[in-house]
């Protein structure tokens, strides 16, 4: 089960919240995302755990969990939506609708 940890404090690592869900189920891997420039962590996480039973119940228990000051938004990861928006307006030919 993949799950979306938000709201996390920006020098919480890797390895405490791998502690942290591991009271809950095998953690298969924990990924914190940070800015591709700077290297600083946005503010949230990913958390892969083996068992979806176990992955129910550390949402349960860790939504609203407050870790180094902050209290984390834990929900079910959804899956990653297509920027539909990039487009708007454009037709196929990067909107140049000229006729010669």
């Amino acid at each position: 089960m993949n799950i979306y940890v938000g709201n996390v404090d920006f020098k919480a690592t890797e390895d405490q919240i791998s502690d942290l869900f591991a009271e809950y189920g095998d953690v298969t891997s924990v990924k914190i995302i940070t800015d591709k420039l700077s290297g600083r962590s946005k503010g949230f996480a990913f958390v892969e755990m083996a068992n979806d039973e176990e992955g129910k119940a550390a949402i349960e228990a860790l939504n609203g969990y407050t870790l180094n000051s902050r209290e984390m938004s834990v929900s079910v990861a959804r899956p990653r939506e297509e920027n539909k928006s990039f487009n708007r307006g454009r037709d196929d030919n990067r909107g140049y609708n000229r006729r010669y």
